[in-house]
């Protein structure tokens, strides 16, 4: 179990101004929790290091002409590590949980087309030594897309 990271009221602010705004100068965010920016500085680089905040560009799969995007529910026999590795090495799958339940594994894959996404499924994931099943969501619309969950106290 990875071990808590204590925060206070300064990093607490912090983290919530950069959720909305990971863009934002440290003059900035320290004008706004009343903290010079070298402070706010060594805090994010703190926070950065301990493996609590990450910066990422993120994109929109709609715009970047992959508008077919599916969850897949995978169920396995055994060699979970093996298929993992498997599964991080295709191209497409953005996301991968494992999970307990009636699925094994939840793959989220991003596409081209539909025969893109029967290519992924049938050709590369059920192919790999085992996989049981399959199922695919595939998605209509993507209505909540959060990346600004609280911090609890």
């Amino acid at each position: 179990m990875t071990a808590r990271i204590e925060l206070d009221a300064f990093d607490k602010s912090l983290i919530r101004l950069l959720q909305q705004d990971g863009r934002a100068s440290y003059t900035d965010l320290g004008r706004e929790v009343g903290l010079s920016a070298p402070a706010v500085r060594a805090r994010v680089q703190r926070l950065t290091e301990r493996g609590l905040l990450g910066f990422a560009a993120v994109t929109d799969p709609l715009k970047l002409g992959l508008p077919v995007m599916a969850l897949l529910g995978i169920k396995i026999d055994g060699g979970l590590p093996d298929i993992i590795d498997a599964l991080e090495g295709i191209d497409g799958v953005i996301y991968l949980v494992s999970t307990a339940g009636s699925c094994d594994l939840f793959a989220e894959v991003v596409c081209r087309t539909m025969d893109e996404l029967s290519a992924i499924i049938n050709d590369r994931i059920r192919t790999i030594p085992g996989v049981r099943a399959v199922e695919s969501f595939p998605y209509f619309g993507i209505h909540v897309h959060r990346f600004t969950w609280d911090i609890p106290d």
